[in-house]
């Protein structure tokens, strides 16, 4: 491995830039989505995702000879990771047609309380009390956000709830598979079942590019989105994941920046306290797991 021959302390670092680099990119991606859903409705958006994502990952393993990647021992398991990702693509980008990019994101980071929650039942993991009032904490700090009763909690608010819970289940298989086939492979059939998916629901929902600058960013987004992943996937090569998962709340930063800049939104001070809220408890959860691993 590449990263073997560096000194740990620089493979560490490389690790973690390559994973602000990859939350960087599927913020971007995000951005494009909630920009171009002022003229073509989400599923056509979530088509142009995958069917250009795929389409890079197909050039990317033929240049390397890898296409055999393509095939699979776990069919199942493959088939229902893609119909979550797809899932939780489509509520998503739903959800940033209304709602402000920072807010959406924040809310979607309830995921990885979600995947500590589901590990219990699905992998056999022990739900400890600290645990458990970190996932309830989190929750707390989603409401703040979406403040039932008021102007902001509608039914696009409660969409990147339903992502963080199809995320969540999503990260579950990928566990379950992780060990059984490449993560090349994984990646190849996330891109291959939401293509296949949405691509049956492209001719009802068509709208031709309005713009020569709307095409360019359509295809952008499926760009976007292989190199985030590819990034995503380089970066656990040099670094574990206890160590770069409280990374990827980076990507409330280049939420806010790009909702700012693009948009024109900045989150008022109860989504600031909700998403410092949310950010804290998946922290204290991504230690905890450290903590865990190293008493083993």
């Amino acid at each position: 491995m590449e990263g073997a021959a560096q000194h740990p302390s620089s493979s560490a670092l490389r690790g973690i830039l390559l994973m602000v680099a990859a939350v960087g990119f599927f913020v971007t991606m995000d951005t494009i989505a909630k920009y171009l859903s002022r003229w073509y409705p989400v599923p056509l958006i979530v088509w142009a995702r995958y069917v250009s994502n795929l389409a890079v990952l197909l050039v990317f393993l033929a240049a390397r000879g890898d296409l055999r990647l393509l095939r699979t021992a776990r069919p199942g398991l493959q088939l229902a990771r893609g119909l979550l990702l797809a899932l939780a693509t489509l509520l998503f980008f739903t959800s940033l047609s209304v709602l402000p990019l920072a807010d959406a994101n924040a809310i979607g980071f309830v995921m990885p309380l979600f995947v500590a929650a589901l590990a219990v039942p699905m992998l056999g993991e022990r739900l400890e009390f600290a645990r458990l009032m970190a996932i309830l904490a989190g929750l707390v700090g989603a409401l703040i956000i979406v403040r039932p009763g008021s102007d902001i909690f509608t039914f696009y608010a409660l969409l990147p709830l339903g992502m963080a819970a199809c995320n969540a289940l999503y990260q579950i298989l990928t566990r379950k598979v992780a060990g059984l086939e490449p993560p090349l492979t994984s990646l190849a059939w996330g891109a291959i079942v939401g293509a296949v998916l949405l691509s049956a629901a492209a001719p009802f929902v068509w709208v031709s590019p309005q713009a020569l600058s709307h095409g360019v960013l359509i295809l952008v987004i499926g760009v976007l989105a292989s190199v985030g992943h590819f990034l995503l996937i380089r970066a656990y090569e040099f670094a574990n994941a206890t160590l770069l998962v409280p990374f990827t709340y980076t990507a409330l930063v280049w939420a806010v920046v790009l909702g700012w800049l693009v948009f024109g939104d900045f989150p008022d001070g109860w989504s600031l306290v909700g998403m410092g809220i949310i950010a804290l408890s998946g922290l204290y959860l991504a230690n905890r797991q450290r903590l865990t691993m190293h008493r083993r």
